[in-house]
């Protein structure tokens, strides 16, 4: 199964959750595995400020331990600039064409990034 299709079978699955209705923004928190993989969690942040990444930490719910994982081993110059990048544009294509796509346009803003790096915008609510 292509990656972009496993990605859209676990987020629809998420999204099928009842999200807190005080949601204002979705951010993919991005870790680094310890087996060359990327590690992706969903969480709903009540916070978004343009200025401050800080809002991501602002958590009301989160995909916890349903993780989603992506395998960079193939990637001999993989890091993690390529990562978010790659991540990024499985988010970007979810939100043009995802199942549940309408529920994460529905807030201000959807990020991303490491959990311990600055994050990206990849969507703003017009």
């Amino acid at each position: 199964m292509e990656i972009y299709q496993e990605f859209e079978k676990w987020l629809n699955s998420l999204l099928e959750n009842d999200m807190p209705e005080n949601t204002a923004a979705y951010n993919f928190n991005i870790y680094e595995e310890d087996d060359e993989t990327y590690g992706v969690q969903l969480i709903a942040s009540d916070e978004f400020s343009e200025e401050d990444d800080d809002w991501a930490c602002s958590e009301i719910w989160s995909s916890e331990e349903d993780i989603f994982y992506i395998d960079h081993s193939d990637e001999k110059d993989a890091d993690r600039e390529r990562g978010l990048e790659f991540i990024s544009v499985l988010i970007s294509d979810y939100l043009e064409k995802g199942g549940k796509s309408a529920k994460l346009k529905a807030v201000n803003a959807v990020g991303a990034g490491f959990v311990d790096g600055d994050l990206k915008i990849i969507y703003r609510k017009a």
